[in-house]
């Protein structure tokens, strides 16, 4: 087997491997399929009755030796009146209409559930898939590319499968039917009209070809713009501030000429392909025309079943043109499962196992031993050894880019070290399932993340089927209850994408309040109060000190006043430690600790 016709295999099969589920489903279409396309075959062969008996009163005439089942119709047909074969097919064509429109309105409605529950089940897979992978991933792929795969892809695989995969079916099915009725009348020339699907299949082929590249290009020039949109959308008061909308524009604009040219080039390969495979068609048409007409003049064969022939052959066309739109179909579709594949083949590094050790509580400490860790080629932590124990406060201070975000991102396993390890309890955190380790964690971020849902189920993600007291409790610790009773709705209040209709120093006590509900063993918090004034910084310290007590807790902090007292104070630089002690032996030290507090309080 050529290796093309292998890669042409395994695209279909990756493709309809989506749609293995619903088999029960594609099989009543496909059976609903071939009842509708014999009705299409006894329709057309109402011509002969039709044209040689009722009109001209004339004996249908065959080239060919018939079963006995079929001469004896034949002959039962020749001897009915005009009169009487006129009304019983006039009775016949109604109900076979009927339920040939029955049988095409099943087919189709079935295969569009099949097609939407496809979609449905392979957007629940992909997002359950961009669950499962780890951070670096996403890091890597912008927010667009993503988005892109979840809907674009996904419909253009659902195109093929409720519209594709139908039209592949139903116009292969009128072939062979086609087929057999012109073997059936005159074999010899069916032969040739049959040796005429390779001529067709040529345009099909080399046109299909380039679709292929051309819809690589448009999915991803499709990600270009969405990663564009989230960009501008999320990011507008800057593009307002720096009057910068007429340079978005033009940058929005370039990108969608683009995608409109790569659009056009897959329409004008697409609409040629119909004209081309019907031209051909046509010229095998005219030369079995010209000799059949003659043996229809010689008498050989009646003028009905002449119409017969000539109608199933030219009835080839146009499937053959279907097919040529639904390769076209298909190529998108193949792209796009390529694309999706990529996402759902990808192996997380950090997986969850579920027979892993569960960590329940932490009873002595949290240890970094030699931990490197690095981005691609940037190395961000260097040799790291230190120690947490159970109800210490540990503070990390440094100038920026030293590393101190990512050091606490491996305590939940965001990320992985390449060298070294860490341990809670002297046991190794890859060792313990990774959903019962990030239940002991808590995190406040200097990034406010919050959703665009009510005040009330953003403080209940920290414990999801918490009470309506206990989410008031942990908001009034921190401090939020009372400007929460001031909302329009108080705890029911939407709050917008991302918490936008909150003020800063509003989201981060929202967060606080999500973190104090969780009521964590182990507590990251990453500037948890730069979004606060003086008042509220100091009101949401005093809630955060109550709530460090007894805890772990991991404190990256800028301002150097906030963690003078922490149990330990580290010091990192370029990814390694400097010093480490308590705020009074560090200006002592008169390092680097000592010149950064300087430059604050100098400031």
């Amino acid at each position: 087997m050529s290796k093309q016709k292998k890669r042409w295999l395994q695209d279909y099969r990756d493709l309809f491997a989506f749609s293995r589920p619903q088999l029960g489903l594609l099989s009543w279409a496909v059976l609903c399929m071939v009842v509708s396309t014999i009705f299409d075959g006894v329709s057309l062969s109402m011509i002969v009755p039709f044209s040689d008996k009722i009109l001209s009163n004339s004996k249908i005439v065959v080239p060919t030796k018939l079963p006995a089942f079929a001469e004896l119709f034949i002959d039962k047909l020749n001897g009915m009146s005009q009169l009487n074969l006129l009304v019983a097919m006039a009775g016949f064509l109604v109900v076979m209409f009927f339920l040939k429109n029955l049988f095409s309105y099943f087919q189709g409605m079935l295969m569009s559930d099949v097609g939407q529950r496809v979609m449905r089940d392979m957007r629940i897979k992909l997002y359950k898939k961009y669950q499962s992978l780890d951070l670096e991933y996403f890091s890597r792929k912008r927010s667009g590319e993503l988005i892109s795969r979840i809907t674009n892809d996904v419909g253009m695989v659902e195109n093929a499968v409720s519209y594709g995969f139908t039209d592949l079916v139903y116009q292969t099915l009128q072939i062979i039917l086609f087929s057999a009725i012109v073997l059936f009348i005159y074999w010899r020339l069916a032969i040739i009209a049959i040796l005429m699907v390779p001529f067709i299949s040529i345009p099909i082929v080399l046109v299909g070809k380039k679709l292929r590249k051309i819809s690589t290009s448009t999915q991803e020039k499709v990600a270009d713009i969405n990663s564009l949109l989230i960009e501008t959308i999320s990011g507008v008061r800057i593009v307002r501030a720096f009057g910068a909308e007429g340079h978005e524009v033009d940058k929005y604009s370039r990108q969608n000429q683009d995608y409109y040219k790569l659009n056009m080039k897959s329409i004008r390969r697409t609409l040629a392909l119909g004209p081309a495979t019907e031209f051909i068609g046509v010229l095998g048409g005219v030369a079995i025309l010209l000799y059949i007409g003659r043996q229809v003049i010689d008498g050989v064969l009646s003028f009905g079943v002449f119409g017969l022939f000539l109608g199933s052959v030219m009835m080839m066309i146009r499937p053959f043109k279907k097919l040529s739109g639904v390769n076209a179909i298909m190529q998108k579709a193949f792209a796009a499962s390529t694309r999706i594949y990529e996402v759902l083949e990808i192996e997380p590094r950090i997986k969850v196992d579920p027979t892993a050790w569960q960590a329940k509580e932490i009873r002595d400490q949290v240890e970094f031993r030699g931990v490197w860790f690095r981005y691609e080629d940037a190395e961000v932590l260097k040799e790291i050894n230190l120690r947490c124990r159970k109800g210490e406060v540990l503070a990390l201070v440094g100038p920026s880019g030293a590393g101190k975000s990512t050091l606490v991102d491996l305590v939940p396993r965001f990320y992985d070290p390449q060298k070294g390890g860490i341990y809670i309890d002297g046991r190794d955190i890859r060792t313990l399932n990774v959903v019962s380790l990030r239940s002991l964690i808590g995190m406040v971020t200097q990034e406010t993340i919050l959703f665009n849902d009510s005040v009330k189920d953003n403080i209940a993600y920290g414990k999801m089927g918490a009470s309506y007291d206990e989410i008031v409790d942990a908001a009034k610790k921190a401090f939020a209850h009372e400007f929460i009773m001031n909302l329009p709705k108080g705890y029911d209040t939407y709050i917008g994408d991302r918490g936008v209709k909150l003020s800063g120093g509003e989201r981060q006590r929202l967060a606080i309040a999500r973190a104090i509900l969780k009521n964590p063993p182990i507590l990251i918090l990453d500037e948890a109060t730069s979004q606060l004034d003086s008042e509220n910084e100091r009101l949401v310290q005093g809630a955060l000190d109550m709530l460090m007590s007894g805890r772990t807790v991991f404190c990256i902090a800028h301002r150097l006043s906030t963690v003078k007292n922490a149990s330990k104070i580290v010091v990192l630089q370029e990814g390694r430690i400097m010093e480490e002690g308590r705020h009074e032996e560090l200006l002592a030290n008169m390092g680097l600790y000592k010149r950064l507090y300087d430059i604050q309080f100098q400031a």
